[in-house]
Formats: structure tokens, sequence, C-alpha cells
């Protein structure tokens, strides 16, 4: 789909599969913006068709140049602050950023810095975008890996209903102890708080639903660890570390729900891809991260076949 960013609009040729559609329903029925934006695109009169303000019952023909204000200037919402952080994907409406083990997704309370969400709003102002930092999912202090991120608020609207669809997909890679009897399975355990404990998560009757799939992959016999591909149904806080502990298998380097001790620095737990539509174009974008420290060298192995597939 040819399309580019001029300035604050972006401006795209209609293609046949948006054909006879009219302005109102590509905005409305096609991208689903929300009715707060596309009610401030109606008033700021920022749509146009060939350069041209239309009525919004105008059919859309191939090779039209539609142009919508989707880029308006916004506040970050958090400080800039400088982080080593390495890009895995990235165009005018996302960013997929390689989170760093031991970093916050984003800050608990306002003015906090050091937060991934910091060192992206730093990116941003290094490179003259000039958005609200909106991230569309989290992870853990302690995991590494990919984050998504919305540059605009059509974007941002768009990625948060595909998350509560369950229409992005999450690949992670585990190391946890023991060797797990069945190779590959789906873990469907409600995840609630831990009452005799603030900040632990445990499977419960009445907590959340919560379902994890999950495949073995390699069982290191002298380590007596297995590393496991992981995929989320939900996304329940510290999921996947709670179903593996419950399991009998927590993950290594886990000082919360394993073993105090167990001779690693950190969890060995990392988000090693992320699948999703592209909110515009409707294109299938697949992003894969590489640690970002030392791990493991079985482990790193696994991370580079499932950045190829």
């Amino acid at each position: 789909m040819e399309m580019n960013k001029q300035g604050e609009w972006l401006e795209i040729v209609i293609p046949e599969k948006w054909q006879e559609e009219t302005v109102e329903s590509l905005l409305k029925h096609v991208w689903k913006t929300p009715k707060k934006l596309l009610h401030q695109w109606r008033m700021n009169k920022d749509a146009t068709v060939n350069g041209e303000l239309v009525p919004w019952s105008t059919l859309l023909k191939v090779q039209d140049r539609f142009q919508v204000r989707l880029f308006q200037r916004e506040e970050f919402g958090v400080v800039p602050d400088k982080l080593d952080m390495q890009i895995v994907y990235e165009d005018d409406h996302l960013l997929v950023v390689n989170k760093p083990a031991g970093v916050d997704t984003h800050p608990n309370e306002a003015g906090q810095t050091g937060t991934l969400a910091n060192g992206v709003a730093f990116y941003f102002q290094e490179n003259g975008v000039e958005t609200r930092v909106r991230h569309i999912h989290r992870l853990d202090r302690e995991t590494s890996g990919a984050v998504l991120f919305a540059k605009h608020a059509l974007a941002g609207a768009v990625l948060d209903r595909h998350l509560e669809q369950r229409n992005i997909s999450r690949t992670y890679l585990a190391m946890v102890h023991g060797q797990i009897k069945q190779e590959q399975g789906i873990i469907d355990l409600p995840i609630g708080k831990d009452r005799h404990h603030p900040s632990r998560r445990r499977v419960s009757p009445g907590g959340q639903k919560a379902v994890t799939e999950y495949q073995v992959i390699r069982f290191d016999k002298k380590q007596h660890v297995s590393v496991v591909k992981l995929k989320l149904q939900t996304g329940r806080t510290h999921q996947i570390r709670v179903h593996m502990h419950h399991q009998g298998h927590p993950v290594v380097g886990d000082k919360l729900y394993g073993k105090k001790n167990d001779g690693y620095a950190r969890q060995v737990l990392h988000a090693a891809k992320i699948s999703f539509l592209h909110p515009i174009t409707e294109e299938r974008i697949s992003a894969s991260a590489a640690s970002s420290d030392r791990l493991p060298e079985i482990f790193q192995q696994e991370l580079i076949k499932i950045a190829k597939i």
C-alpha cells in the first residue's frame, strides 16, 4: 500500500480493497476509529480527498489520495530519559523495543524515570517525534524482550482492541527447572492475588481466567532444566511464572516464585517474538527480539531459531 507521512498528515493512495468505501466507512468501520477521535476529525476537518474537503459520504476510488491528520503533536506523558535499548521494528505508526531485564515497562508514579517508556520518550525527542508514549502491553520488570508501542491515537486504539480480542500473538522463551513430562499442552488455570504476599500471584479458583500454551523444545540433563516455548492467550500479571511454578517447574532465576538462589542473576524469561496486524495497512507484522544480555548458551540457540521462523 502506498502511503507517506507529510507533517501531521498521512496520505494514502486508495488500494482496490478500499474502493467504494466512503470516507466515513473507512474511518468508522474499516479502521474502527474511536467516537471521540472521529468527532475531533470531523469538527476540525482533518480528512480530505485529493487535497480537498469533501462530504464524508463521498465514495473513494482507486488511486484517490486520502489524507487524514493522524500525527497531531502531543506531550510525551513521561519524562524523557536516555536508556540503552534496541529498536527491533519501527515505522510511522509503530515501535517495537527490546526491553532489557531489570527495567519497568512504564512509570508507576508521576515523575519517575529509568523505565522503558522514559527511554522511548527520549528516543522520540531525539528523532523529532512529538507524540504521547503509548505502550500496548507490558512485561514484568525482570522479563526482557519485545514491547509494542503506538505512535498516534488511532494506532493505539486499534492495537488495544487487537490485544483485547487476542489478535496479538506473543511468543516467549523460558528456561525452567526440571523435566516436564508432557512435551506440549495448555495450562488453563485462573490467577488471583496471593493474600499472604503483596507482590505475588497464585492459581486461585476465584481468580481471572489465564491460559498459557507451552511446548518443550529442549531438555538439558546435566543442568536438569528445560527450555520451553510459550504463548499467552491471556495477559495476567506474572502469568507464565505463576503457571510454571504451579506445574512444579519454576522459571530459572525467578526469586519470587522459584528458588531463592539457583545460581542465576536474573529470571530466564524472554519475550522473543510478537506478531500482529498493522493497524493501518492490515499487513501481518512480525518482530523478533534477541536477548540483550548474557543468558545460557542453550537458551540463546533456541532464540535464534525462533527469530528465523
